[in-house]
């Protein structure tokens, strides 16, 4: 059992790296920016909120199991920001790091590979809404922080709308409530046109 226990806690540590990822976007009032950890958990409680909500029935556990382990790849590959030319290769670097932690002898969550696999893929209503509100909580934190991270990185209308573009089918509500927020940054002066 020492043994057992030993392992647990470098799985542990090895999981409690992801505070250390340090994000783009700054927490409400624009004290600082988040990190990865952190984003998840909000990720988790957001999902688990907005499900409880939605007509839908969704399997809130898997939800939140989705939520808590969707960013862990970026222990190794970092935050890969939603605007970076390179976005679309980094799940490769993800999807490694993800595997080298499942293969931790501390790890006794079998699942974690296929979960994690499920969120990047969007194979199910679940992932689905992750990945929704995963786009929702950076974007209502830019617009708490009057576009502070938008203004640094010189961020333009288009661009918000094009990375936020598949909500509209998925959840139209949403989507709605988006644009009125991205044409009330540009007024602001937050987002380029």
């Amino acid at each position: 059992m020492p043994n057992e226990i030993e392992n647990i806690t470098e799985f542990l540590f090895e999981i409690d790296k992801l505070k250390g990822v340090t994000r783009r976007t700054y927490i409400k009032g624009g004290k600082r920016l988040e990190n990865s950890a952190e984003h998840s958990w909000h990720l988790a409680m957001a999902c688990w909120l907005i499900a409880e909500q939605l007509p839908h029935e969704y399997d809130v556990l898997k939800l939140i199991k989705l939520a808590l382990i969707h960013d862990l790849g970026e222990i190794d590959a970092g935050d890969t920001f939603i605007y970076s030319e390179n976005r679309d290769v980094a799940h490769n670097a993800e999807r490694q790091c993800v595997k080298r932690i499942a293969a931790h002898p501390g790890n006794s969550v079998a699942e974690l590979p296929d979960l994690w696999e499920e969120q990047e893929t969007g194979r199910s209503k679940e992932a689905g809404l992750v990945k929704i509100i995963d786009r929702l909580l950076p974007f209502m934190l830019n617009i708490r922080s009057e576009g502070r991270s938008w203004k640094e990185h010189g961020i333009h209308k288009d661009q918000v709308l094009s990375v936020h573009q598949f909500i509209e089918k998925e959840s139209p509500e949403i989507y709605n409530w988006i644009v009125n927020k991205v044409d009330y940054a540009v007024g602001q002066g937050w987002l380029k046109a």
